[in-house]
């Protein structure tokens, strides 16, 4: 039998053992570098995950075993109601196909709604495996997403490099 749920305190060792295996799967991939965290790290988000703030977590037990779990916030919209978006959804590879990570993101979209925020949404690869399934659940609408990460502080005399003409040389 499958039982999803907010995470509570009795859940820590579950939870930490799926969502260290979870940075585990992805570690290493193309275009993708390696997360790693500390045990600080995941004491943190526990702790931000449990007191039910803005960011929340779930589990999947499936036969009393922990076998998923997802992490989602809320954030207000500039235009309308507020947005939910659905962090991370791992679910065990031998659990997986049983739709257990159908049954959570479903759980996740009520519990946004009764939160005021009706729009679920989430990113994912393109070569993904789980897009099968979220083109089931979901709607591609063709966006691109893009991350931004400010350059490092140009060195004392020296131009930040999208400043400089192309005609400059780059320092060495």
């Amino acid at each position: 039998m499958l039982k999803i749920g907010l995470l509570t305190e009795s859940d820590r060792n579950g939870w930490e053992g799926l969502t260290r295996r979870f940075h585990a799967h992805f570690a290493g991939r193309p275009g993708r570098p390696a997360m790693e965290v500390d045990d600080d790290g995941y004491e943190h988000t526990w702790h931000r995950l449990i007191d039910r703030g803005q960011v929340r977590g779930i589990y999947a037990r499936l036969d009393g075993n922990m076998v998923g779990i997802a992490h989602y916030l809320f954030h207000t919209s500039v235009w309308g109601a507020g947005r939910c978006y659905l962090a991370e959804l791992f679910v065990d590879p031998h659990a997986r196909r049983r739709g257990i990570a159908t049954a959570m993101i479903e759980w996740v979209a009520r519990d946004a709604e009764e939160h005021g925020a009706p729009r679920l949404y989430w990113n994912t690869e393109v070569d993904a495996e789980a897009r099968a399934l979220y083109d089931k659940v979901g709607v591609y609408r063709g966006y691109i997403l893009y991350n931004y990460s400010r350059p490092a502080k140009a060195t004392s005399g020296s131009a930040p490099a999208a400043t400089r003409r192309a005609s400059e040389p780059s320092p060495p």
